[in-house]
């Protein structure tokens, strides 16, 4: 997951109703311009803070990567220099109820201001100039410091989506007369960790990778690439499991852990002190390396689910 700042003093009230973010592809001269070549970089799941009028007004949830697309036609007079082809991001956008304005914060801020493409200069005031810019993790653990809990409360929130995504994904598996019942039935346990899943995950994996509990009976077969975004053979693929304890498939599930390639943890820093110290979250055994086919899953996992 990426941090991303986005002026929008022009066209806030366009992109925040609307859900999205639109930039041309390049400058009205024909050059190009690092800020429009962002919005190629953005991925789903990307963290953006909206800054119009001084204030951080927004937050925003990428939920697609970017596209090509003509100009909005509510834009009207703003960007009227702007060129007609464009990127457009999907975004969905929350307003804050309580705004900040980093003027107000510069002590704080400065010290974490990036070397390059700042969205920020040293004094608060926003560098002209830029559309989208990366927020390095420093500056983005100031920014949502700053705005006391609102942040994470919003990133909670699109956590949940997921079940919504998977109520639609079973609907469509239920309705897919192209499936045999014994086929669907075999999807539908494999997204409740049961079934040909599991026992296909029972053969590579062996026991909790955290804990190092070894008895199935108390293990969840996880998903690596979540269930509702997998193809149907990704979700009966062993590879694409664990078996962990389930306070640990909890955390995998909601992006507040991973597994680097070798098999070593990463724990989000957003996991609180507290969860972390109350579940002692230091591997119980040595590190087992991710075969090739598990690692092409987890790598979608560090990507699009971990928080970072």
């Amino acid at each position: 997951m990426q941090y991303w700042w986005v002026n929008q003093n022009q066209t806030y009230k366009h992109e925040v109703r609307g859900g999205y973010l639109w930039s041309p592809k390049t400058k009205a001269n024909g050059g190009q311009n690092r800020f429009y070549h962002a919005m190629t970089e953005v991925a789903s799941g990307d963290v953006i803070f909206s800054f119009a009028d001084t204030l951080i007004k927004a937050i925003g949830i990428a939920s697609g990567p970017s596209e090509s697309a003509p100009k909005p036609s509510e834009f009207k007079s703003a960007g009227a220099n702007w060129a007609k082809d464009g990127w457009y991001v999907p975004v969905e956008f929350t307003t804050l109820e309580n705004t900040i304005r980093p003027k107000d914060h510069v002590d704080r801020l400065k010290p974490v201001l990036p070397a390059k493409y700042s969205p920020l200069q040293e004094n608060g005031n926003g560098n002209q100039g830029v559309y989208l810019t990366p927020v390095p993790e420093g500056m983005a653990q100031v920014l949502i410091a700053l705005l006391e809990g609102q942040v994470e409360k919003i990133l909670a929130k699109a956590s949940n989506t997921s079940a919504a995504d998977d109520t639609t994904a079973i609907a469509k598996v239920l309705s897919d007369d192209g499936l045999k019942v014994t086929q669907r039935t075999q999807l539908i346990q494999a997204r409740m960790g049961q079934g040909l899943f599991r026992s296909r995950v029972t053969e590579i994996e062996s026991r909790c990778r955290v804990t190092g509990i070894a008895d199935v009976r108390f293990l969840i077969a996880s998903h690596i690439k979540p269930w509702s975004r997998s193809s149907n053979v990704e979700r009966l693929d062993g590879s694409n499991g664990l078996l962990l304890a389930p306070h640990i498939d909890r955390l995998f599930d909601n992006g507040f852990i991973t597994f680097v390639e070798d098999g070593e943890l990463r724990v989000s820093e957003r996991l609180p002190p507290e969860v972390q110290a109350a579940w002692d979250l230091e591997s119980k055994v040595a590190p087992m390396p991710l075969s090739a086919q598990q690692e092409a899953y987890m790598a979608y996992h560090r990507a699009e689910v971990f928080l970072g």
